[in-house]
Order: structure tokens, then sequence, then C-alpha cells
């Protein structure tokens, strides 16, 4: 690509990094020699100086490792931070062990290493902070931007269009669209209905990527837009043409000879699932004991207060489309317990509030059918406790879509993608707005999750559930 913007950047992020780490170096060997007291082995400064300066290399190594000057993780603060505490733990570490392994001392004193640790991550955190509001200042003034060409005229494009509204936060400019539609009011740089006169104008408007909105049904369209981009030196992306494919996890691989492009339906496979489902026993079964005392009181005041079972049993699907029991407190009146929201509806006399229930996505404000208890164990989410039960037997996981009946997702297009995983006891729409926000956006957010897991992903989702939970938010 012509613009340098994203290799300069990196250059500046690894200089700030080794004299970061330096800094740490020196300031930790300044604390323990030179001002604290007590004995310890005689290495001056500059051989301590010029030793940390050859292995502080291998420390940067380990963040390349760790994706720490990669952009997707640079852009995710918290990522970010974790994996630089991280990365300073292991370098730590290599470097006690190399000490170990030549068999002379590289710390004139064991404690330094614990000062260098703390320190590199402060000043790590604090210069990359630092970096990030200088590039915000750089790109204020012009600096750093890449001029962008998008091309084409599916929905994607006013979406990027709209994204990529602030350059000063995105990094990227919209210097020329190539579409027939109509743009929005805003939008004052150049627009061409004309293909070619477009890209004949790269060079003049300082294009440095391009983007094409739409696959055109013509190969040689493509090709024409590939080959400009190749001749003028800019980067090339494409939308996938298939919504489905939009946010899946994708590599390229060589079959028999040919570049194929394979997609994931889920990038929770292989050592991910098998990390998911160790976290699931170890933090579910911790769960479970923590909250065995809510479950047994709710249960207790159940059964006096009400009678019955005071457990609800329902079918429900999980991972590969195959149905589960999931475990709940009850929370309806014993009188309508088991029954179908018709059923329960006409023995109270009121069949037309099955038909409002219906139509309110399964929901009804202050449905008769629960309890007064039973609405205080739906508010603060403590009917869900027993599903932990379910996450223990590897029925469902601590986090995933939600688990839903079979009718709910009888027409959904997307069905087998979500199901590619397990459900879970909470997830992304459950977080975002539980019942606040319509059916269809929950399923999208689960379809996310679906596509875009990760480990941290289940971390931020399990610590806003508590936040969610303690807000009764949506309950």
């Amino acid at each position: 690509m012509k613009s340098n913007v994203n290799a300069t950047f990196i250059v500046f992020l690894i200089i700030g990094d080794f004299l970061v780490i330096m800094a740490a170096f020196t300031v930790a060997y300044i604390m323990r020699v030179i001002y604290a007291t007590g004995p310890y082995i005689p290495i001056t400064s500059l051989e301590y100086a010029r030793l940390f300066a050859l292995l502080t290399p291998i420390w940067l190594g380990i963040f390349a490792v760790l994706g720490l000057y990669n952009f997707s993780i640079f852009e995710w603060r918290l990522k970010e931070f974790g994996r630089l505490i991280l990365g300073s733990f292991i370098g730590i570490m290599m470097m006690i062990t190399y000490e170990f392994g030549i068999n002379k001392p590289i710390f004139p004193a064991r404690i330094i290493a614990v000062y260098a640790f703390f320190f590199a991550c402060l000043l790590l955190i604090l210069e990359r902070t630092l970096i990030r509001f200088a590039r915000l200042l750089a790109r204020s003034r012009g600096i750093g931007i890449v001029r962008t060409m998008l091309i084409g005229d599916s929905q994607y494009l006013g979406l990027l269009l709209n994204n990529l509204k602030h350059p000063r936060r995105t990094g990227y400019e919209v210097a020329m669209v190539v579409s027939q539609n109509k743009l929005p009011d805003w939008y004052k740089g150049h627009h061409s209905k004309n293909l070619d006169t477009a890209l004949a104008s790269i060079s003049e408007l300082g294009i440095h990527s391009i983007i094409m909105t739409s696959l055109s049904q013509d190969p040689k369209v493509s090709e024409k837009i590939i080959a400009a981009s190749q001749e003028n030196h800019c980067g090339f992306r494409l939308v996938p043409a298939q919504d489905s494919m939009f946010s899946c996890s994708m590599e390229v691989e060589l079959f028999q000879g040919t570049p194929l492009i394979r997609v994931f339906q889920t990038p929770l496979f292989g050592m991910g699932r098998i990390y998911k489902r160790l976290f699931d026993i170890v933090a579910g079964t911790l769960a479970l004991i923590v909250a065995s005392p809510f479950i047994g009181i709710a249960c207790l005041l159940l059964y006096l207060f009400d009678g019955g079972d005071p457990f609800y049993r329902q079918r429900r699907l999980t991972r590969f489309n195959s149905e589960i029991r999931i475990f709940k407190i009850r929370t309806q009146k014993k009188a309508y317990h088991r029954m179908t929201p018709e059923e329960g509806f006409a023995k109270m006399g009121k069949p037309e509030l099955a038909i409002k229930f219906r139509e309110n996505g399964d929901m009804l404000k202050n449905d008769p059918r629960i309890s007064r208890l039973g609405r205080f164990l739906r508010r603060t989410s403590i009917d869900e406790l027993p599903q932990l039960i379910n996450v223990i037997r590897g029925d469902i996981s601590l986090v995933g879509p939600r688990p839903l009946e079979a009718f709910e997702l009888k027409d959904y297009p997307y069905k087998h993608i979500m199901l590619s995983v397990k459900t879970g006891v909470t997830g992304l729409a459950v977080v975002t707005g539980r019942r606040d926000i319509p059916f269809e956006e929950r399923r999208k957010l689960d379809l996310y999750y679906v596509q875009n897991w990760s480990f941290w992903l289940d971390i931020k989702i399990l610590a806003r559930t508590v936040i969610e939970v303690l807000r009764s938010r949506g309950s």
C-alpha cells in the first residue's frame, strides 16, 4: 500500500516498547543498587545496560507473538493491557530462566526482577496511551490518514460511508465513491458513476486503499479494479457477497494446488472448545457452590407458600440442534405449572392474554400467572441459577446463545450457524438488553457471538452479566 501509516506506527510502537522496557530495568537498578541498602552482586551499570539491551528484543518477540503489534489488538484497550501484563510476565520469567541457564547472575539482586516487572507494566500502558493520543493528534492535522475509494452499490456502501465519517477517529477518509446510488448530503468528497474515470484519478487523488462493497457479476470489472490497485500500489479489500459470511472466521489454504477460502461457522473449535469446557466445569462448579444457599432458600419458600414442585424443566435447543432439559426455579403459580400459555390463560378465563403474550414476543407485563415470589426471583435472576447444573453436565455453557424452544427458531434462517456452539446461561444478547430489545436483534447478537467467539469475550460477558443482574435490567 502506498501509505506507510501502519508500518510507521508499528515501528513507533516497537521503539517505544524497547525504550520503556529498558527504562523499567534502569529504574529497578537505581532503586536497588543506588538507593536501597543491603548486599548485592557487583554488576556495573554499563554491563547491566548492555546485557538487557541484548535481551529486550526477546521480550518484544513475545509481544509480537501475543499480537501486540496487530491493530485488531491495539484498538481494544482492555485486551491490549491484559496482553501487555501477560507478555511482561513471560518476558521477565524468560530472563530469569536465562540467568539460571548460563549459571551467571544478570541481576545485581533478585528483587530487581520484581521491580522491573511492575515498572514495565505501568510504563508500557502509559507509553501506549501517549502513542494513541499522539496518533489522534496527528490525524487531526491530516497526518496518517488513509485516503480510501469505495466502489459498489450494495447496502454496505452506506454503512461503510457512515462508519468512516470521522477520519480523526478511524484513520480513514473517503476521498472517492464510485456508485450509482445517491449519497448523503454530508459527504463532501468526490463521487463518480463511471468506474474507468474513477480508477484513472487514483494517483491524482492520492488514494491509498480501495474497498469493493459488492462483487460485480462481470469478472472483468473485478479484474480491472484489482489491476488498478496493483498498478497504483493501493490496498484492496472486498466485502463478502453473502451476509452469512460477513463476520465468519476465514482462512486461505492451499487445497490440491488450488488456493481456497475456508469458512468456519465459529472460531470455537479445537483447543478453544476444550478450554471453554474446562472453564465451564471449574467456574460452573464454584458458582453452583456459591449459589446453592440461594437455590435452597428459594425452593423452601416456594414449597411453604405455594406448594408443589419448586423446579421447572423445559425442553430447549443446544449445539447441533439437540434437545436438552434445562432446570430453572418455578416462578409461575402452582395452578398454572406445566401448562402452555394458552392453557394457563384459558384456565383463568382470560384467553385474550395468550394472544397478547405471543404478539409481545412471549412476554407479558404483570403476567397474572407469575407469583409475587416468582417476580422477585425473575427480577434477581435467582430462577436461572439451577442452570449451573446443566453447565456442569455439559448440556449448555456459561456463555453462549440463549437456549430457545424449537418453535422459536423454526423459521430463523441462520438457525444452524447459531446452534454450532452450545447455548448458554448468559450471552451477548442478555447483557445488551435482555427483554429490552426485539427478538430479531437478540438473535443477531447471538449470531455475532458465535462467529466472533473469544475467551476474552466470554470474560467480558460474564462481568457484564453480574452488573446487569444487580441493575435488574430487562428482567
